[in-house]
């Protein structure tokens, strides 16, 4: 099981303190360190900046948005961080949520798993730098019925195949996961839940005729750390986050991570935070984060039960544990780095 590194959204104060996290984690042998995009600052920007003062690192998008670029442009953005970084990159894909695709983007988020197939067909095609023609129901390329020509990439990436890989949480969207991508970006993993989560990939990728271990398929999670005498204690550092997701991501009606929650067993909690969440009190709503699901979904505590709960991680199927250190400082998440490290050798698992 390799380790990752999230960095999150840039922008909020902390860049230079993130780029020298990203340093680190490249020092310290992690294989990705990815970077996030809602409607602030923008990924691949982030990534060629990372990518430009990184040595062996891969860089990753977590996600860039499917409603905020073509498919086309995102080809090229693909290919072009590919060649700048020498084949370092990967590209995560998300359709991210109604509010956020027709409020900032103007794009409808009607059908999208539709959308998203088509779109990863479309990005493939153009990074194999094969002239570009698609007929289907979202896309159609050339448009029929103007001066449009079918065209074909210029920039040559750096690899073959540039790895893609898919946020995804809903059963349907595991499954279309399964068949299409290369990788999988759960958000709120839990090994002791996620069997419904792999069996939905599974068959996604029994569809499409491949076997997951086979296929190199990468089962990659980012997870909060938070080293510390008392796992408690260190579960607090995550409830701001978990708060967010849970009940503020989103409307009251269309709220993934809340609908996650759920599926997990924490159906009143999630309620409960949502509520407190969408009323502005948002203390009520951090404390209204259970215990169990921070455990769950974090590493929390001192290394010998961080590498426990790693053992738990790559027995579940991970193969790429990212981290997201939720500290209060560059040197507090430096130490937390080389603490996961030597947790994960000490689980026998890195």
């Amino acid at each position: 099981m390799r380790l990752g590194l999230n960095l999150g959204y840039w922008g909020a104060g902390n860049d230079a303190a993130n780029l020298a996290l990203a340093k680190r984690a490249d020092e310290l042998g992690y294989a990705v360190v990815w970077a996030a995009e809602a409607y602030g600052s923008d990924a691949p920007t982030v990534l060629a900046w990372i990518a430009a003062q990184t040595s062996n690192i891969d860089v990753g998008s977590a996600v860039l948005q499917i409603p905020a670029r073509t498919p086309a442009t995102t080809a090229m953005t693909a290919a072009t961080l590919d060649s700048l970084s020498g084949g370092r990159f990967r590209l995560g894909l998300g359709v991210s949520g109604p509010q956020v695709s027709e409020g900032w983007h103007g794009v409808r988020f009607g059908a999208p798993l539709a959308r998203t197939r088509e779109y990863v067909d479309i990005v493939r095609m153009a990074l194999r730098r094969e002239r570009v023609r698609y007929e289907g129901t979202h896309f159609r390329l050339p448009l029929p019925d103007g001066p449009g020509k079918a065209l074909r990439l210029t920039v040559h990436p750096e690899r073959e195949r540039i790895p893609v890989y898919l946020a995804a949480i809903g059963p349907r969207n595991l499954e279309l996961t399964g068949e299409i991508a290369d990788g999988w970006l759960p958000v709120f993993f839990s090994p002791e839940h996620a069997g419904d989560h792999l069996a939905a990939i599974r068959v996604g990728a029994e569809k499409a005729g491949r076997d997951l271990g086979d296929s190199g398929f990468d089962i990659a999670p980012t997870v909060p750390l938070v080293p510390g005498e008392d796992w408690k204690t260190c579960a607090d550092a995550v409830r701001a986050y978990a708060a967010l997701y849970i009940g503020g991501m989103g409307s009251k009606e269309h709220n993934f991570y809340n609908q996650l929650a759920c599926r997990m067993g924490f159906e009143a909690e999630a309620a409960l935070i949502q509520e407190k969440y969408l009323a502005k009190d948002y203390e009520a709503a951090m404390a209204a984060v259970p215990l169990g699901f921070l455990d769950a979904t974090a590493l929390l505590g001192p290394k010998e039960r961080i590498a426990e709960r790693m053992r738990a991680y790559a027995d579940a199927g991970v193969t790429t544990l990212t981290l997201s250190p939720a500290l209060p400082d560059q040197d507090a998440a430096a130490g937390a780095l080389r603490t996961a490290v030597e947790a994960a050798e000490l689980a026998g698992v890195a």
